[in-house]
């Protein structure tokens, strides 16, 4: 704890008085950090921050980069923003040397702001400063780091345009016949049979680009840093992520292998309104965003754009596609699901042309002003229903069923029927989707009384529930009728399980290896109970390696 001498010397709190230097001395913690190391995260709570010795780097991420926007060195503070506007913390700093710096709390700051008008208007006035620097970050115009040339319904420009936008990287898409085209290009144009094209900042273009090819030269990992984890993670949703934040946290050598983008299919959510923390809610993409930080900041790593080919449930050995072969001590299987396909001739024909199977955010562009239909009564047909309601003129939610109760939770209920551009269509189902190059109609019948009917159609989006994508796994992993993993208990039940040992919770029939999440067999799909899923086996992984040693 330091004195009052010590504290009475940092000239910001030289006109407290002994008393005041002596109640501030109790809530003060003494920090000492190693280079590297954080000091504060963006989103943390409120408090001051004043260096004793050593430095640090005040960083944000902008456009998916990590930036340095200033330092601090010794007798300097952070924290005035936060304390000052009644804000989180709006960017993160770090040891750039070996430091040692003082922490006040909200309320140890307040009490000692109270006692010293001086010490308040030090504050306030170096909080209107930073303020101005902040603002100016967030209003300067910054190039995108990719510019997409490519047309409207070509769905090889919307996977191009998914894999950008999941992944958190700024772009321009603009169509070939754009007047803009030739000013934001910034290099001889592309041919229209070349589309989709991409040229990246520094100059690079890329023509039909392939996702790995992308990722490497934005500098996404694609590749393992190792030949040899403690653990390997199937799967970059909230189930693997929150594995990778505790594995990593937890000093194990963790990689996460993605095939598209982290945040699986709770990325694509619009809203999720019932996730504990966030009252106001908080949207899919933000959700995986943070968390794919986390992970990385705690040392994780996460490979985008790979696919697993085959385990090898001896060896531990995990077949990348591209002939690459990394060992596992353990396997966390958190592959997700993907969504159900619709039988209706003509409709994959329409895939990325007005149809489209789930819904991002990057795509309520193209609604605007449309009459667009969404397939489905689970939350996540809800919460898009929501979102697209302030971009189209109508959406219409289609429901087989004769109400929406059975399976969309009562908040979402309400706020759909609050929205008064959002009709619901019960007893409804889709038989035929029309148009050339592009969906303009659907066929609706009405089950009640077998009638058909045309609707003009913006965009349809399905949500008709999921399948588990699991035939890829080694036929000594066991799985159900439905193809989701089986763990646990559901092992012995089913006499799958021949160890003499009981298995734990979410391992599956082959010891060290576990499942977590959607891909789990199990009543519950939440993306809460994905995150707590993935956190705990990452226990049951350190009680595995604790009884297999290397």
């Amino acid at each position: 704890m330091l004195t009052t001498t010590e504290l009475g010397a940092i000239s910001i709190f030289s006109t407290l008085s002994e008393t005041a230097l002596t109640d501030l001395s109790r809530g003060t913690a003494d920090i000492h950090l190693n280079a590297g190391e954080y000091v504060v995260n963006e989103g943390d709570e409120p408090a001051l921050y004043v260096v004793l010795s050593g430095a640090f780097d005040v960083l944000k991420v902008v456009d998916g980069i990590e930036r340095k926007i200033g330092l601090r060195a010794v007798g300097k503070i952070l924290g005035e923003v936060p304390l000052i506007y009644g804000t989180q913390f709006q960017s993160s700093a770090r040891a750039s040397e070996p430091s040692r710096i003082i922490k006040l709390d909200a309320r140890t700051y307040y009490a000692a702001a109270a006692e010293s008008p001086e010490l308040a208007k030090a504050v306030g006035d170096l909080a209107r400063e930073r303020i101005g620097g902040l603002q100016g970050i967030a209003t300067e115009q910054r190039k995108p780091r990719v510019v997409l040339a490519g047309k409207r319904w070509d769905e090889a420009c919307l996977n191009v345009r998914r894999f950008l936008a999941r992944n958190q990287i700024t772009f321009d898409w603009l169509e070939p016949d754009d007047p803009e085209l030739a000013e934001r290009w910034g290099g001889p144009l592309p041919a229209v049979d070349d589309c989709p094209v991409v040229r990246l900042v520094e100059g690079t273009t890329l023509v039909r680009p392939q996702p790995r090819e992308l990722a490497q030269l934005l500098g996404l990992q694609t590749t393992p840093f190792r030949l040899e984890y403690d653990t390997v993670i199937i799967g970059g949703g909230p189930a693997g992520l929150a594995a990778a934040v505790y594995g990593a946290s937890e000093g194990l050598r963790t990689v996460v292998v993605e095939r598209e983008a982290p945040g699986g299919q709770a990325e694509t959510s619009s809203r999720i309104e019932n996730y504990l923390g966030f009252p106001s809610g908080i949207s899919g993409d933000e959700l995986a965003n943070r968390a794919l930080r986390q992970a990385l900041r705690l040392g994780a790593e996460i490979l985008v754009s790979r696919s697993i080919v085959r385990i090898d449930p001896v060896e531990r050995a995990i077949y990348l596609d591209g002939d690459e072969v990394v060992k596992a001590r353990t396997v966390i299987i958190a592959s997700g699901v993907s969504w159900r396909r619709l039988d209706i001739d003509d409709f994959d024909r329409l895939i990325g042309k007005g149809i489209y199977y789930g819904a991002a955010r990057s795509e309520a562009s193209m609604t605007h002003g449309l009459d667009v239909h969404l397939i489905g009564a689970g939350n996540s047909a809800g919460q898009a229903a929501m979102f697209f309601a302030n971009h189209a003129r109508t959406v219409t939610l289609l429901v087989r069923g004769d109400s929406l109760e059975k399976s969309m939770s009562q908040y979402l209920i309400g706020q759909i029927r609050n929205k008064s551009n959002i009709k619901v269509a019960l007893g409804c189902e889709v038989t035929a989707v029309h148009g050339d190059g592009n969906l303009t109609a659907i066929d609706i019948r009405d089950r009640n009384d077998d009638s058909v009917r045309r609707e003009d159609c913006g965009g349809l989006f399905v949500f008709i529930g999921a399948d588990a994508e699991t035939g890829w796994l080694p036929p000594q992993i066991v799985r159900d009728a439905h193809g989701y993993v089986r763990t646990g208990v559901d092992l012995v039940k089913g006499d799958e399980w021949q160890e003499e040992r009981d298995p734990y919770l979410l391992e599956t029939s082959v010891p060290g290896i576990f499942a977590c999440g959607d891909v789990r067999s199990g009543p519950v799909k939440r993306v809460a109970s994905a995150v707590g899923e993935g956190s705990m086996a990452i226990a049951f992984v350190h009680q595995h390696l604790q009884d297999n040693p290397a």
